[in-house]
């Protein structure tokens, strides 16, 4: 990429950028280009990360290792869904997830958790993302039966308007009472010992 060409991305994307400065933004761009390789750009041709090396990146950069949670912020990143996380994807959701304000985090976190896209966070979901997140015990007992114990007892903590799932209403009202819940189906920020 040109010199006059990176420039005015840095200063388009700094500009749609709440948490990076000119200079992060530029660098996180140069960043951007190394991980994608050296492509020249043609018209109708998308250039981004895809999502095994976005995944990749997650694992290795942040640590994550849950498939389900990796996919699902591949998708909060990606919001084209075009199957690639473009420059801008990139920067802007690269700013949310190192440096967002708690509020953007929590409707981060929900659209990552609300795994069918309809606005609520279901037993079901909980009961996937719950199984996914926890060690397996080698037990006598059923190991579902522990997990569903949890969505009940996750559900009596969050669930405040007692529909049997989680509105984003619900979500928000528990992560203020305790922050801790922000990620309770899983890890989809990153570690803050590791930023």
């Amino acid at each position: 990429m040109n010199r006059k060409k990176l420039q005015k991305l840095t200063e388009t994307l700094t500009k749609n950028c709440k948490h990076f400065n000119k200079f992060e933004v530029k660098c996180l761009i140069n960043f951007f280009y190394n991980l994608v390789g050296d492509v020249t750009e043609r018209q109708g041709v998308v250039i981004g990360l895809d999502r095994n090396a976005f995944r990749n990146i997650l694992h290795v950069t942040f640590g994550m290792t849950d498939d389900m949670i990796m996919d699902r912020v591949f998708r909060g990143f990606d919001k084209d869904n075009d199957g690639c996380v473009s420059v801008s994807e990139w920067i802007v959701g690269l700013s949310l997830f190192l440096r967002g304000t708690l509020e953007e985090k929590m409707k981060y976190c929900f659209e990552v958790f609300d795994l069918n896209g309809d606005g609520f966070i279901s037993k079901e979901e909980m009961f996937h993302m719950l199984k996914n997140s926890l060690l397996k015990q080698p037990s006598e007992e059923d190991p579902d039966e522990g997990i569903k114990d949890l969505v009940e007892i996750t559900l009596k903590k969050m669930d405040h308007d007692h529909d049997g799932k989680l509105s984003f209403s619900d979500y928000e009202q528990a992560v203020r009472e305790e922050t801790l819940l922000l990620e309770a189906f899983g890890p989809c920020l990153p570690d803050p010992k590791l930023k």
